[in-house]
């Protein structure tokens, strides 16, 4: 009995300890890390993966999450468009009228302020269009989002990611690490019943 008890403890603890141990070197070492004797070079799984990673994230995010056009899309809409050529009109009508000399009389200058206010109530959004539709089609392939992000992801420090990343999933991380203290022990009562067959 005691003896079954004493593989299920200790089948229980070393499962656990395996698995705190495999989470820790998702991370540790943060830096390389050699053993002379082995000639073998240690570092934790992220930080040895950290430029793949980046890299990964970085074309998934380009490639399935979003796009340079769907943040002009977001960025520029039906309503921002609107204001946009509300204060062009306003700075435009003030221009002409400061242009326009003092000694022409007053109706005339009034229709050639409403001229240029129907013309641009009537062309400005297709211009403004076509002006959108030009920078995203000369900015999208300039603009690389995987880039941007793999760079940021590149320049975070290791220690912060870490941190950030555990404080993110340390209830999973809790749960895996009971997982194989629960495992261990299912395995001791294996062999607990094993060695009872013996």
């Amino acid at each position: 009995m005691y003896e079954a008890l004493f593989l299920i403890i200790v089948g229980a603890v070393i499962g656990w300890i395996t698995n705190v141990l495999a989470i820790k070197m998702l991370f540790r070492p943060i830096r390389p890390f050699r053993i002379p004797i082995l000639n073998i070079t240690i570092q934790g799984l992220i930080p040895k993966r950290r430029r793949d990673i980046a890299k990964s994230i970085g074309d998934v995010v380009e490639k399935e999450l979003v796009s340079i056009n769907e943040i002009f899309d977001k960025l520029v809409t039906e309503e921002n468009k609107q204001e946009v050529i509300s204060i062009i009109r306003e700075k435009l009508l003030k221009v002409i009228d400061y242009k326009i000399p003092a000694i022409i009389p007053f109706s005339i200058k009034s229709r050639i302020i409403d001229y240029f206010d129907d013309q641009i109530n009537k062309d400005a959004m297709s211009i403004l269009d076509s002006s959108v539709d030009g920078i995203l089609s000369n900015t999208a392939y300039k603009v690389k989002i995987g880039e941007m992000v793999e760079e940021k992801i590149d320049e975070l420090d290791m220690e912060n990611m870490e941190r950030l990343i555990l404080s993110l999933t340390s209830r999973e991380l809790k749960y895996i690490e009971l997982l194989g203290g629960v495992l261990g022990g299912i395995i001791g009562l294996f062999q607990a019943v094993i060695v009872r067959m013996i």
